[in-house]
């Protein structure tokens, strides 16, 4: 198989997409299974160039274009123009690292779907993600070939929302982290901090953590620090005022994009992730993997990643928030065993599995989009001769190109 994936998330200050595809790629590249393959990365900016030496890194070539990310999104959303093919790029497999289609003349085409918060809280979305992602992605996904998710939870709510046969939808979970010292045994450091790790957007809550460590601070002093680490979008101006201002000024601290995710993880005593939704939950699974404890909120896949190896909560009610981190900070044998129960729920994640599940992924959409072609050639011919040529029923519930047509040209006139 010739495929090309969409890299450009992992491009520069790897979060959570780039992080997810990144390692999927060089997970699958790995496989023995891989050798005859030729994997393609995908990466276009304007002022970015991908490192030297990338290629050697995920196993794959990489093909590289000085173009906008801005302009070539508006372009194959708004116009799904030009195809990859012009950009010198031909493949079997075209996969989107995000919900949305890349033109392709003739190959088959995935998608990503990480979460549908886009949908259900468009009010917290800013950009193309507001522009495009709510009017299109239900029918991108319906197109597309094959869907890759990362949690069973993000499959039900595709196969429910998008209307999505869940044959089609393919569960692939991150794999845990592969600490170089962390993850041999509990890492609950008497003087560690509280951490949040995460880009600081609506989604993750913060507010709700801030006022959680207030009250916190309220009734108690041996409180640990709490450190917010990750990139501040404009919505976390006011949580990052706050940090300036008691009863937070001193306590907490906000120390922006963290590279280096083991130094950060081994300074904490517990980790806390209160967000409204999430398709998987990264820090989750990396924290376990570490050793530390984990305070989850108990929504989205939260719940499926940290099962009962840690506390959920209630992430609209800081009462909770801070009780569970009191019990965290107070109970050493409770946190350990949360620990340890973390160490063991992490090895049940693993990326080989991921990458394994992307293989058939590929192969469903490849037989998927053979078949289409196959059937429409009959079709040409039975026009041509004007004689019944027997077709295979349709294989997935693409839209039509009527559908298609009138999404295009109502999306259009936005």
């Amino acid at each position: 198989m010739r495929i090309l994936v969409d890299y450009r998330p992992a491009l520069v200050q790897r979060t959570g997409v780039g992080e997810y595809m990144h390692n999927l790629v060089r997970a699958f590249t790995r496989q023995p299974e891989a050798s005859g393959d030729e994997v393609m990365v995908f990466t276009s900016s304007w002022k970015d160039r991908p490192g030297a030496g990338l290629s050697g890194e995920l196993g794959a070539s990489v093909i590289d274009r000085r173009v906008p990310v801005r302009i070539l999104n508006w372009l194959w959303h708004r116009c799904e123009w030009p195809p990859v093919e012009t950009l010198g790029a031909r493949a079997d497999i075209v996969h989107a690292a995000h919900p949305l289609l890349i033109p392709s003349r003739t190959a088959a085409r995935v998608v990503t779907v990480h979460d549908l918060f886009f949908l259900t809280h468009r009010e917290f979305t800013r950009a193309e993600i507001r522009r495009d992602y709510a009017a299109l992605a239900p029918l991108h996904a319906r197109r597309a070939h094959a869907v890759v998710v990362n949690s069973k939870y993000t499959k039900s709510l595709v196969h429910a929302t998008f209307g999505v046969d869940e044959q089609r939808i393919h569960v692939c979970s991150p794999g845990r982290p592969e600490w170089a010292e962390l993850g041999h045994a509990p890492n609950v450091p008497a003087g560690g901090y509280i951490l949040f790790i995460g880009t600081l957007e609506p989604r993750k809550n913060v507010g709700a953590l801030l006022d959680a460590y207030s009250r916190l601070l309220d009734r108690r002093r041996d409180v640990p620090a709490l450190v917010l680490a990750g990139r501040a979008t404009p919505d976390a101006r006011a949580w990052l005022e706050r940090l300036s201002t008691p009863p937070l000024a001193g306590r907490a601290r906000h120390v922006g994009y963290v590279s280096d995710k083991e130094a950060i993880y081994r300074g904490a005593r517990l980790v806390i992730v209160p967000s409204l939704d999430e398709g998987f939950g990264m820090p989750v699974l990396e924290a376990m993997a570490a050793g530390v404890p984990v305070i989850a909120a108990d929504r989205g896949a939260l719940p499926e990643v940290l099962g009962d190896a840690g506390i959920l909560v209630n992430p609209g009610n800081a009462d909770e928030f801070a009780a569970a981190v009191e019990r965290m900070i107070t109970d050493d044998a409770f946190a350990r065993r949360c620990a340890e129960s973390g160490l063991e729920r992490a090895r049940l994640f693993s990326w080989s599995c991921a990458a394994a599940s992307l293989r058939v992924a590929y192969e469903t959409a490849l037989d998927i989009r053979r078949q289409q072609t196959s059937d429409k050639s009959k079709r040409r011919r039975r026009w041509i001769t004007g004689r019944p040529t027997a077709t295979a029923p349709e294989v997935s519930p693409t839209a039509t190109s009527h559908e298609e047509s009138r999404e295009r040209d109502r999306h259009a006139a936005v």
